[in-house]
């Protein structure tokens, strides 16, 4: 072996890393962003489940319960509603994760130490955090129940606990009683199949016409950038629709993961989805210069949005800054949109909010890409 060669060999290879600046930043950067995206999202450690609090009695015992759940540190009264149909609405939006309600005359009841029933409801579709927040709402108010059964006692003059705590929590899981985790994981993987098919689409779409040449051929032919552009998206919308009514339609037949709410409006909103997810790709392919560099960016960009947006690990669970992060990324709010439509049975009035920035997500990446395109072909 000649040693000589071998470090010839080498020393060339490092140049061409070195020139190859994109390739190089991507590589160092990449394991350091992973690395903290990891460090901190991933996580099961369940906190600051959000609240909606429908408080019947509003009196100091009902504020002590709701104290109750937040010192627990597991949950964030965020919300206060007058009925029962509010804090249904909250659920059904996604605004809040569960729901507490407290009855007209629990107050007396504990002054008299009569038993008072307390209803706790939880959105059932991540099945995690409805454990977490159900296990923890029972201990909660088994505690203060006790505590409340002792001060009623000595009162009384006497300590006796063979009664149960006065509390009597009763719970109820919504849209998915059972908590079946395959519910929460299938819509979460459509929409992560659907992202990473769509991005790897055309992310080499015209990095792969400038490595055969044929990039020069377009080039002088009388087609605009733009419609150059659309010409090669619209292949591949007709085979992301047909991704997605294979991946819906093995979901519900195969996993028995039905849909509860209107299947035109899915469909719809997986389009706008489509859109976005096709343009990036489209924008990847018109920056990076080479396959490698494609392949690069469309990694950086699926690590963080598996992570982040809330498809295995709860944003909720994550630290505010990289829950934050979470917003910036679209399949955040198309997984809304797929459990909201799969297992809530919601419409565009629980949705809104999140088809809004998804479609201003699509509008900015097809306008960017499209600027990109025809300044890459011109």
């Amino acid at each position: 072996m000649r040693f000589s060669l071998l470090a010839a060999i080498a020393r060339k290879e490092i140049l061409h890393i070195i020139r190859d600046r994109p390739s190089l930043i991507i590589s160092v950067a990449m394991p350091v962003l992973m690395l903290l995206l990891f460090g901190y999202a991933v996580t099961t450690d369940v906190e600051n489940i959000s609240l909606a609090v429908l408080d019947n009695d509003r009196h100091r015992q009902g504020h002590e319960l709701v104290d109750a759940f937040e010192n627990t540190g597991y949950f964030q009264p965020v919300i206060y509603v007058k009925n029962i149909d509010r804090l249904e609405d909250h659920l059904d939006e996604g605004s809040a994760k569960s729901g507490l309600v407290i009855p007209s005359g629990y107050a007396r009841n504990l002054k008299r130490g009569e038993p008072t029933r307390v209803q706790f409801l939880v959105d059932g579709s991540d099945p995690l955090v409805a454990r977490t927040a159900l296990n923890v709402a029972q201990i909660t108010a088994q505690n203060l129940g006790r505590q409340k059964q002792i001060e009623f006692l000595n009162r009384q003059g006497g300590i006796q606990l063979d009664k149960e705590p006065p509390i009597d929590m009763r719970t109820r899981a919504y849209y998915n009683p059972g908590l079946e985790s395959l519910k929460f994981n299938v819509p979460g993987l459509i929409g992560l199949i659907l992202q990473n098919i769509t991005v790897m689409l055309t992310a080499f779409a015209l990095v792969r016409e400038r490595d055969r040449g044929t990039l020069e051929q377009l080039m002088v032919t009388p087609v605009q950038g733009f419609e150059l552009m659309v010409g090669k998206l619209i292949p591949y919308i007709i085979i992301a629709f047909m991704d997605v009514g294979l991946v819906l339609g093995l979901g519900v037949w195969w996993f028995k993961v039905s849909i509860q709410g209107s299947l035109p409006l899915l469909l719809i909103l997986s389009l706008l989805f489509l859109i976005f997810a096709l343009g990036l790709g489209m924008l990847f392919s018109a920056v990076a210069k080479t396959q490698l560099q494609a392949m690069q960016m469309v990694m950086l960009f699926i690590l963080p949005s598996v992570l982040l947006s809330g498809f295995v690990f709860p944003r909720e669970s994550m630290p505010n800054v990289i829950s934050y992060l979470g917003y910036v990324i679209p399949l955040t709010y198309f997984l809304e949109i797929l459990r909201g439509i799969m297992l809530k049975g919601v419409g565009l009035t629980q949705l809104w909010r999140d088809v809004i920035p998804l479609a201003g997500f699509g509008i900015a990446v097809v306008t960017v890409a499209s600027l990109k395109f025809r300044k890459r072909v011109e």
